[in-house]
């Protein structure tokens, strides 16, 4: 099997590295959207010939027109004219905008690096596997989208949290990808504790998605206190959807229950990692890895509290979700680390 030296290995990385930055803004960007009720302000989808926005005051008013047709303009937004229509348009569009990026950032430099035989055929698939799910990825984005575009004008959010771990899914196989060119390895040696990272990083994964439940359903905007949820630590009617297993999807009570408990979960196990971890037994760059763990779980249980106190101001939410982007890429790059550590670290 063909090998390339260390720096096109390195080229390659910073290559996929850029794209996982793209995808991280992709996904902020995305939040603000959600907040600012932008994301059902463009009501078709043109994946070829959409990236240019009206060019002029008929493009707008025509634009306008089709959205006035829409649920959420009829029943939420019917005091907007098209000026105001503009200031929600802009995000939603942006969006759109930077997904058809990110997708010609991926694939101009891919091509490239064939042709100059950096990424050898029997690659081909792996590369080529990453940008056909970034497209689906955008066909998942119309389909969440679409949900709105219904009689109840608010998106579903069990489409809403597919598209949000789907773009997680795929910035974190870019992501390992880079770190295997970026570190590679002969012989793969697993750290005893690569097992617990796993489980911790899985838990990590299931708390982001109870919290695009919380964020589907907008149950941040009720019970806005902490630790108690108003007068209860456990709420009623916390099963009074039937069947029960509705209501851990369906049941805003539920959901913001369920997602507090995973959170304080995934924090007090971060804690006891941070404590436990044989740091003698790693790298340096894995010691480090533990303590930007143990840093970033404080600062999104504080960026989460506060947003919920703040009754989900839009620049607090946005962070918090940003932040559970940077816990899960901590936890990735750890996992990658203590699963090919060499033998010299681990019986020192």
């Amino acid at each position: 099997m063909q090998t390339n030296s260390p720096e096109i290995n390195r080229r390659i990385a910073k290559w996929l590295l850029l794209c996982c930055a793209l995808v991280f803004v992709m996904v902020v960007l995305g939040g603000v959207t959600r907040l600012t009720g932008s994301g059902l302000s463009m009501v078709d989808w043109r994946p070829v010939t959409g990236f240019l926005p009206p060019m002029s005051d008929e493009a707008w008013q025509e634009t306008f027109e089709m959205y006035q047709q829409s649920p959420e303009f009829e029943k939420v937004n019917s005091h907007m004219d098209v000026h105001d229509f503009k200031g929600i348009f802009w995000l939603e569009f942006l969006h759109r905008l930077l997904g058809r990026t990110i997708g010609i950032v991926f694939l101009l430099p891919f091509l490239v690096f064939v042709a100059k035989g950096y990424i050898h055929k029997n690659e081909w698939l792996k590369y080529g596997t990453m940008f056909v799910l970034g497209g689906l990825q955008g066909v998942l984005g119309w389909y969440m989208v679409k949900s709105g575009l219904v009689d109840n004008p608010h998106v579903s959010q069990y489409r809403l949290t597919a598209h949000l771990v789907a773009a997680f899914m795929i910035y974190a196989y870019m992501f390992w990808v880079a770190l295997s060119l970026l570190y590679p390895s002969d012989r793969n040696v697993r750290h005893p504790w690569y097992g617990k990272t796993v489980a911790l990083t899985t838990l990590i994964t299931i708390t982001v998605i109870s919290g695009g439940f919380v964020a589907g359903l907008k149950a941040g905007k009720v019970f806005n206190t902490f630790p108690m949820m108003g007068e209860y630590w456990v709420p009623p009617g916390l099963m009074a959807i039937d069947p029960w297993w509705k209501n851990l999807f369906d049941n805003i009570a539920t959901v913001q229950f369920d997602h507090r408990i995973l959170a304080i979960t995934t924090f007090a196990l971060i804690v006891a990692y941070w404590f436990r971890f044989p740091r003698a037994t790693v790298p340096t760059r894995i010691k480090k890895g533990v303590n930007a763990l143990l840093h970033t779980a404080v600062l999104q249980v504080a960026l989460g509290i506060t947003t919920l106190l703040l009754v989900v101001p839009i620049p607090l939410a946005a962070a918090h979700q940003g932040v559970a982007m940077l816990l899960f890429t901590v936890a990735l790059y750890l996992c990658h680390g203590l699963g090919r550590t060499v033998q010299s670290a681990i019986t020192n």
